[in-house]
């Protein structure tokens, strides 16, 4: 448990941010449950809080699950499941490390899975990854299906620990069964896409029904529920000014997120709120890919040697050990791998363990560290306000190395590095229930621009036009019309408030009144820093679809115009986009007038999922 009664208290004083959620949470007349996913590259963890009329609810861990045995810390397990040739489930978690399991799991070819989370990534996210950098996926199984059958195991194991730990535990969850929220925690650059697929697996996995899913399942990124987690264990009483920003580094075992907020309110004593200043980043340098550079020095360092096959076994203890226990690059370290009959002089092999310079395992930790230093770098330039505090957070915080590296890599320019006391691999489970609770985020900054692709009336006059007359045509409305112009709805960094919306208007001309009932839109992100007025004039990687919006327009009348080549009758629709970005997931809805009073419906975000 993280948070006393009397700091969920103050927690809950936050009437100013939102308003709607303290009084959800202060004035319930029925038992409810949140529970909150985390569930990460290489360890997963639940969080949860029992939400009952008149009492302040407490934030607990499980922390006990089938065959763990601290494995990642009492509160986590590894995110690592097999399955049988038919593709049914066989072990997860702890479970999956069993050494009797493991030798039934090779004498049956069982199909081991991990770092799973990945093959979800947005795929602009990183150039030096791909799938088949991966350790693949069984035949027939989708990153969903792996995704929903851990969501379900973990569902499983909260559920039993909550029963046992409950008095008369059973009448409990009876009580709260139809009455639970989710909360999936990912990182900081999933996109929409990878959002509209968790409620998907949520509802596969048996967690919510499909239609209930979008209801009962929210997000938070990874590094917001962070923030939440760093105040309710007090860790950002000591700030007291809300002159200067704070960056929250959560270095986990796939991505490190980088978020920047403002202190806008609160204190101590509760009652706090924060903004971002600057987009927020995530790198594909988590602490599994020190491991990784570490198996590919192996794989050099032991060609021709007996020991080449164990290369994987070797990379493994590493991964246990030696990177974990690595804080002095003048030192040698040693992989513990073997018995004392294991030796090869020529590869600094004796007694079963491999020496390593400290210099060289430095190297498999620099790309992290200069990933972070560069963001941290990158983050400050843009941020509206000065940056005078670095947290850190996550289970690769908990390396002595890489704090140490980044703290020095950052002392000159004056910050304040610090990672809070207590379990630093539970913060993201645990502050994804207090972002439930409470949201203290007030207003977000866009991660990228938003926009459209349109045309514009062709002005030969202008030299851009000019230069693009090979691709003009004569449009419904008989003027001649260029191509390829991006119109922006929402600017990069715009600071985005929950409510706030960011509209443009668009006309679509059709030759008959009435040509269809729904209209669809695909909507672009830009993920440079200035958007060009003409899409080919950036490079092709830097535009992306991020997804398509299709609204019903039945009820739309259309006015009728006169064609300029023509002079017959075209028909013209007159809409407006609106967007809204303040929560953490995309909404959008399409506007009119109809004898000047706006009539506006939801439309249908629809991503690409495959």
């Amino acid at each position: 448990m993280i948070a006393s009664g009397n700091w969920i208290r103050q927690w809950l004083k936050l009437a100013d941010a939102t308003p709607k959620r303290v009084d959800r949470h202060t004035k319930i007349s029925l038992r409810e449950e949140v529970i909150a996913f985390d569930v990460g590259t290489t360890f997963s963890g639940a969080s949860f809080a029992k939400l009952e009329p008149g009492r302040i609810p407490d934030i607990l861990g499980v922390t006990r699950y089938p065959a763990q045995h601290k494995v990642g810390g009492n509160s986590k397990i590894p995110s690592i499941i097999y399955y049988n040739a038919n593709g049914n489930v066989q072990a997860v978690g702890a479970e999956a490390m069993d050494e009797a399991f493991l030798e039934r799991a090779e004498d049956e070819g069982y199909a081991k899975v991990e770092w799973f989370k990945l093959h979800l990534r947005p795929k602009e996210l990183a150039t030096h990854i791909s799938d088949k950098d991966l350790p693949s996926l069984p035949a027939g199984k989708r990153p969903i299906d792996v995704f929903a059958d851990f969501l379900q195991y973990l569902f499983d194991c909260t559920r039993k620990f909550i029963v046992e730990m409950t008095y008369d535990g059973e009448s409990y969850w009876k009580s709260v069964q139809d009455n639970i929220d989710f909360v999936l925690t990912h990182p900081n650059g999933w996109e929409g896409c990878q959002q509209a697929l968790m409620p998907k697996a949520a509802a596969k996995a048996g967690l919510v029904d499909k239609e209930s899913a979008q209801a009962q399942v929210q997000f938070v990124t990874e590094g917001e529920a962070s923030l939440h987690y760093c105040i309710a264990g007090g860790t950002l009483n000591a700030i007291e000014n809300m002159g200067g920003g704070i960056i929250i580094v959560d270095a986990g075992g796939g991505t490190i997120d980088l978020s920047a907020y403002q202190k806008t309110g609160g204190g101590a004593d509760g009652g706090w709120s924060f903004q971002e200043i600057a987009p927020v980043q995530c790198h594909l340098q988590g602490s599994i890919f020190v491991t990784r550079r570490a198996r590919e020095y192996l794989k050099g360092r032991l060609s021709g040697t007996r020991f080449v096959e164990d290369v994987q076994h070797i990379s493994e203890c590493f991964d246990a050990t030696t990177k974990l226990g690595f804080r002095d690059r003048s030192s040698p370290y040693y992989i513990r791998f073997g018995g004392r009959r294991d030796i090869d002089k020529t590869a600094d092999i004796r007694n079963g363990q491999m020496k390593l310079n400290g210099d060289v395992v430095a190297g498999f930790f620099q790309p992290s560290i200069n990933a972070i230093l560069q963001a941290i770098k990158t983050l400050r330039r843009v941020a509206r306000m000065p940056v005078k505090t670095v947290l850190i957070v996550g289970g690769f915080a908990a390396s002595d190395w890489l704090f140490s590296r980044v703290r020095e890599g950052l002392g000159s320019d004056g910050l304040m590095v610090f990672r809070p006391d207590g379990h630093l691999n539970k913060a993201v489970a645990d502050g994804a229930v207090l972002y439930y609770l409470d949201h203290i985020v007030t207003k977000r900054a866009a991660k990228f621009s938003y926009g459209i692709e349109s045309t514009a009336h062709y002005e030969p006059a202008y030299a851009d036009h000019l230069a693009r007359r090979r691709f003009v045509y004569r449009g419904v409305s008989g003027r001649w019309t260029v191509p390829g112009v991006y119109s922006e709805i929402l600017a990069k960094g715009t600071v985005v408030e929950e409510e706030t919306e960011f509209r443009r208007p668009f006309v679509r001309d059709y030759t008959c009144p009435k040509p269809t009932n729904i209209i669809e839109d695909e909507i672009l992100c830009y993920r440079g820093e200035d958007p060009p007025a003409w899409i080919s004039d950036a490079p092709q990687e830097s535009f992306s679809t991020l997804c398509t919006i299709k609204s019903d327009v039945t009820t739309v009348q259309l006015r009728p115009g006169i064609n300029a080549h023509t002079k017959g009758t075209y028909y013209i629709l007159d809409f407006e986009i609106i967007l809204l970005l303040g929560l953490t997931e995309l909404k959008a809805q399409v506007a009119w007038k109809e004898n000047g009073v706006e009539k506006r419906c939801p439309a249908v975000v629809v991503y690409d999922d495959e």
